[in-house]
């Protein structure tokens, strides 16, 4: 069982059922631009489309993380607390944008938290259903860690150049 808020969001479809409504989202995503259209209907099978509303927070810094998400519309501000205890937003996340990447990796805690800050659709994929594709899928799910693992690695190389920034500051 994922720790999603779905006490806090409303689903509009998962699976099968809802596989045309959020292949047709999906594949407006920029983390999708580079899979086939087929690739995107089978991925749609292991996805749920929720809604959340502004103020909904997605998932806080330092509890478990076992799912990940796409923005489809909408947006949410990943904040992170200083040592002093204040909050500092640290990215902004729009359309096509994901987040929570490292939890399907790693299974770490959360690094930051995540908040909904206009009316938002997402499309959610938990480990659970990771792990399931990777069972019947193995190609398809290759292809989604290999996409993870070159997200994963611009924002360490953005992440990376601004600290040399603010070190030359």
């Amino acid at each position: 069982m994922s720790n999603l808020p779905v006490d806090e969001l409303e689903l509009l479809g998962s699976g099968v059922a809802a596989s045309d409504r959020i292949s047709a989202m999906l594949e407006n995503a920029h983390m999708f631009r580079d899979f086939e259209w087929a690739q995107i209907q089978t991925l749609s099978n292991y996805i749920q489309l929720y809604r959340a509303h502004p103020n909904t927070v997605l998932f806080r810094e330092g509890e478990k993380g076992d799912f990940m998400c796409v923005v489809l519309e909408g947006k949410l501000d990943v904040v992170k607390e200083s040592q002093e205890g204040i909050e500092k937003i640290v990215a902004t996340v729009t359309p096509g944008r994901s987040l929570g990447e490292m939890a399907m990796v790693d299974g770490e805690p959360r690094s930051a938290t995540a908040v909904v800050m206009a009316p938002t659709v997402l499309a959610v994929l938990t480990q659970e259903n990771f792990a399931t594709m990777l069972r019947d899928k193995p190609a398809l799910a290759a292809k989604m860690l290999h996409k993870i693992a070159q997200l994963l690695s611009q924002r360490l190389r953005q992440t990376s150049g601004m600290l040399v920034d603010y070190l030359e500051s």
